[in-house]
């Protein structure tokens, strides 16, 4: 659990600079219709002021359906140099004019852009954040080489093949990010980076421990998680299941999720891959 008197409550202006370049990741988490969890990828993710937040939306999705159902979010920036702030932000308001809206439309992204710009900007009210901190990248690369000696030792285990090759290839790329959500105790998600995930099976995705452990310690085992992960060349797939929690794997201490769900977000057309849709014959032309 993210301790609400720990957080800070608003952003200094060294923040809010940081946030405002557009090769940075921005990731959104929401709850859906059911209570679980769904994470997005929104680039445009940044502050306009100490305590509020504004994203743009060029393309539907299921974010933007959760938001509007239900306020509580959660939220993710990473810049280029490995810098990270996590926190909780409640969605206030909607606008298709005004200065955010200019601001993205003028970026060099969406203003020479043929098929798309940005039609409507979201906003978001603080509700806080950890602070700048360093993604502790010796901690991450030896708690990679832990997860695949893990999953070597633990073996793949029996389980529905829901990963399919894609989802397995991306996610085991050492060098892919990749990040953990699920829904709070206050209702609010929470992100946690777990780059060194690793699929271990058809439908299990294991990470050691040793890095964000009091993080990964404060879900409660049982609990439905969604993992987004995203390549540099901009692939991205998002799963969502059950997360057991953490035990030892190969003496190795892991979380491990148990995937019964997984989406594509990618353009064209994002849809669900698993549960796999029933094929019905076209009888009308």
């Amino acid at each position: 659990m993210q301790e609400q008197k720990n957080l800070l409550k608003t952003f200094s202006e060294q923040d809010i600079d940081s946030f405002k370049p557009e090769m940075k990741i921005g990731l959104i988490a929401t709850v859906n219709e059911s209570g679980l969890p769904h994470l997005t990828l929104i680039s445009t993710l940044q502050a306009c002021s100490p305590t509020e937040m504004f994203w743009g939306q060029f393309s539907e999705g299921m974010s933007k359906a959760n938001i509007r159902r239900n306020p509580k979010t959660g939220f993710l920036i990473m810049t280029l140099d490995k810098n990270l702030w996590r926190g909780k932000a409640g969605f206030t308001r909607t606008t298709k004019a005004g200065n955010e809206y200019e601001l993205l439309n003028n970026t060099p992204m969406f203003r020479y852009n043929a098929y798309f710009g940005i039609h409507t900007v979201y906003y978001m009210d603080l509700v806080g954040h950890t602070g700048k901190e360093a993604l502790p990248m010796t901690n991450v690369i030896q708690a990679a080489v832990k997860t695949m000696i893990a999953k070597t030792l633990a073996g793949k285990g029996k389980g529905k093949e829901v990963l399919n090759h894609f989802t397995r290839k991306l996610i085991d790329k050492i060098d892919n990010l990749k990040f953990l959500a699920y829904v709070d105790t206050d209702g609010y998600p929470v992100i946690i980076p777990v780059i060194q995930a690793q699929t271990a099976g058809g439908d299990r995705v294991i990470f050691a421990s040793s890095v964000y452990s009091n993080d990964l310690k404060s879900i409660p085992s049982g609990s439905k998680a969604a993992l987004f992960c995203m390549s540099f060349e901009m692939q991205t797939v998002l799963l969502r299941g059950t997360y057991n929690g953490t035990r030892s794997m190969g003496g190795i201490e892991c979380g491990e999720l148990i995937a019964d769900w997984v989406y594509s977000p990618m353009p064209p057309k994002s849809e669900v891959v698993y549960p796999p849709r029933k094929l019905e014959a076209v009888t009308a032309f």
